[in-house]
């Protein structure tokens, strides 16, 4: 990437976002089988997944232009280790919260392997294969919300020298805005993708969650643009 190309303005929400490439991460959070396919652990506990797959065409546009440009790319997927040990005692909230998804629970995955809900190394934790990570891109596991909690995201960045993160994933009021509110508190600069994150929460209600995440996080905690105004303001770049 040329040093004269890096620095893109982009068409933001509540003020243009400046952001020099060499220095920004993109993050692609929870984009796994378990959130995100048919036959995981959203879809077998009657929760829509439909908003969270409508994202995916725009994240993979994304991600195309980001890897073009040399962009870092980290992936977080929710995942727990095959004892559970990582998910807290019967009386830890983390487990009484995950009680609708009956983690840990064996399942046949739609190509017939076996799978187990937001277990490691099975289908259920796997990227979706529209979205998979390629060659140079990190994956991190984390076992809460927030990317950042016990994980090595924040090394990770650092050692990048990232200043600026540009969003995407699911689900936007959970571990979307939870990593986000973790990283302005880090210092980071943070950019979230509108359309390439998405919420099933609320979904029925007059004001879905995803429509007070992305209120909440414009006013408070970072900046809201569409993943047209990314590509249009990376496409711009050498002009």
């Amino acid at each position: 990437m040329e040093t004269k190309n890096s620095i893109v303005t982009v068409a933001a929400r509540p003020e243009p976002f400046t952001i020099d490439l060499r220095r920004a991460a993109v993050l692609v959070i929870d984009m796994q089988n378990d959130f995100c396919s048919p036959g995981g652990g959203f879809d077998r506990a009657g929760i829509p997944i439909g908003a969270v797959r409508s994202t995916i065409p725009f994240i993979s546009t994304v991600l195309t232009a980001a890897r073009k440009l040399g962009v870092q790319i980290a992936y977080l997927k929710m995942e727990h280790q095959p004892d559970l040990s990582d998910l807290g005692g019967p009386n830890h909230p983390q487990q009484i919260k995950h009680a609708f998804m009956s983690v840990g629970n064996r399942v046949v995955a739609p190509d017939g392997r076996e799978g187990r809900v937001l277990v490691k190394d099975t289908w259920n934790t796997e990227i979706v294969p529209e979205l998979a990570p390629q060659p140079g891109d990190v994956v991190i596991s984390k076992n809460r919300y927030s990317g950042f909690y016990e994980t090595s995201l924040d090394a990770y960045l650092r050692e990048w020298g990232v200043k600026d993160l540009v969003f995407t994933g699911c689900t936007t009021s959970v571990c979307v805005e939870s990593t986000l509110r973790d990283a302005m508190f880090r210092g980071y600069r943070c950019l979230l993708l509108s359309d390439c994150v998405a919420e099933p929460l609320g979904a029925t209600e007059s004001r879905t969650n995803h429509e007070a995440s992305i209120l909440v996080i414009e006013k408070l905690f970072g900046w809201i643009a569409s993943s047209r105004d990314f590509l249009e303001a990376v496409n711009a770049r050498s002009e």
